[in-house]
């Protein structure tokens, strides 16, 4: 089971049910769920089984991450600043100055975010659900009319009075998380001091239930038929699902749940599990999603709509991924002729003019090398993590821009364009594009192929 786990965090996040070879005409999405079966007997196929844990596992995911946190030191409505240029965590964005919080809402209570005024650099305050789907993002492109100020968080339907000036934002449950994004630019400082401004606060007193205490575990030893006991469904199945038609996999959950009281039937599932249900994870993987030239984009991600697949891929490998229209990710692990990344060797990825990252990317964009275990940036002298449109860029006399990735600089490399990897290591990297023009959106733009040389 565990090589089976590590080979699926091979291809990390892929942003979504990624990998693949073609297009997704070539591919197949997650079969609608049929009928669910009589709870808790013996109708309950494989494929039931292994359909309730792929959904299941989405939500458990997110539940992981909320423990975790709140382990850590979050408490509820206050915001938490991270350092800028903090890697400590799995793919950081170094684009940005990422601040975070948990907040809790009820009838009585919203939670109030105030936004400062940027300009002029990119910024978002995205809003998710326990199931990592993005409810919404305040941001200059949302609400252009009122980009910047309050913004009053509020459970839907909660008869709380919004203050004249203030901007409501209805929430699907009683707890969501939050993560605010404000770019570096040319000057983190100013971004940090802008960081700094976004505030959160409760309008009232909340009625805050405990934070749910389910199963912890590691990517590489995800849980067996514990992920089906009776208080750890009931526990995932509170939260509200906002996607469509996902009645029959709840009901799924439910039924392998009373099943697992008997053993025989707990050991039935806990094999299915590791027999079928993981490798179908793994297959995931290598079966949605487009791919070019090694690089592999998700259909879907940030909103899934009945894809709870892509949904539970996309919170195993990076949870919180944002919707398109505000980022497209690509990631790869190999080189365009499918080859595994080898940090000893020499690749480079060459963008002619007209073609270049710039052109597609209203807001920003960068590449940045992670190991493949835990997606954690690898430790080089440079302490260079990424390239990106603030880096010291050297353009070809034609236009073109050329990248390396290379445990050395190249001797023909400008040394911005130079990003180092790990001699020995097969790495990771995810292509970032922020404000994704329509090229990009409808799969008409790739990154360059990764090139071998020598």
């Amino acid at each position: 089971m565990k090589r089976i786990v590590r080979n699926t965090l091979g291809l990390g996040l892929l942003a979504g049910a990624l990998g693949g070879c073609g297009d997704k005409s070539a591919q197949s999405a997650p079969e609608q769920p049929a009928p669910a079966p009589a709870a808790g007997t013996a109708q309950l196929t494989e494929q039931d089984i292994t359909d309730a844990y792929l959904y299941q596992l989405g939500r458990l995911l997110v539940l992981r991450q909320e423990q975790r946190d709140f382990k850590d030191g979050s408490q509820w409505n206050q915001i938490n600043h991270r350092e800028v240029g903090g890697v400590a965590w799995a793919n950081p964005n170094l684009d940005v100055a990422y601040s975070e919080a948990w907040i809790a809402v009820d009838e009585n209570s919203c939670t109030v975010f105030t936004v400062p005024q940027i300009k002029g650099r990119y910024y978002t305050v995205q809003f998710l659900n326990g199931w990592g789907e993005t409810i919404a993002n305040i941001n200059e492109r949302t609400y252009p009319e009122h980009p910047s100020g309050d913004f009053w968080a509020c459970l839907k339907g909660a008869n709380v009075q919004v203050p004249a000036g203030a901007q409501r934002i209805d929430l699907p449950s009683r707890t969501a998380r939050v993560l605010a994004r404000v770019e570096l630019g040319a000057d983190p400082k100013q971004a940090a001091a802008l960081q700094h401004q976004i505030t959160v606060r409760a309008s009232g007193t909340p009625q805050i239930a405990a934070v749910p205490v389910t199963p912890d575990f590691d990517n590489d030893k995800l849980p067996g038929a514990e992920a089906f006991d009776a208080t750890t469904v009931d526990a995932a199945l509170a939260e509200p699902d906002v996607s469509p038609g996902m009645d029959a996999l709840q009901a799924k959950v439910r039924a392998v749940a009373q099943a697992i009281q008997d053993p025989a039937q707990r050991e039935r599932v806990d094999k299915v599990i590791g027999e079928q249900s993981l490798p179908a994870l793994h297959k995931a993987f290598v079966g949605l999603g487009k791919v070019h030239d090694g690089w592999a984009r998700p259909d879907v991600v940030g909103n899934y709509g009945d894809d709870y697949l892509s949904r539970t891929i996309v919170n195993y490998g990076g949870i919180w991924a944002n919707n398109r229209e505000e980022v497209v990710y690509f990631k790869t692990n190999t080189d365009g002729t499918g080859a595994d990344l080898d940090g000893g060797n020499t690749y480079t990825l060459h963008f002619p003019k007209g073609s270049l990252p710039a052109d597609h990317a209203s807001y920003f964009w960068s590449v940045i090398a992670v190991d493949g275990e835990k997606f954690q940036v690898i430790p080089n002298a440079k302490d260079r993590f990424l390239i990106n449109k603030e880096s010291k860029l050297t353009y070809g006399a034609d236009g073109s821009l050329t990248l390396y990735l290379a445990p050395e600089k190249p001797k023909d490399a400008p040394d911005g364009n130079w990003l180092p990897t790990p001699k020995g290591q097969n790495y990771h990297l995810t292509f970032r594009m922020y404000g994704p023009d329509e090229a990009v959106l409808a799969g008409n733009w790739f990154p360059a192929p990764i090139t071998k040389q020598g």
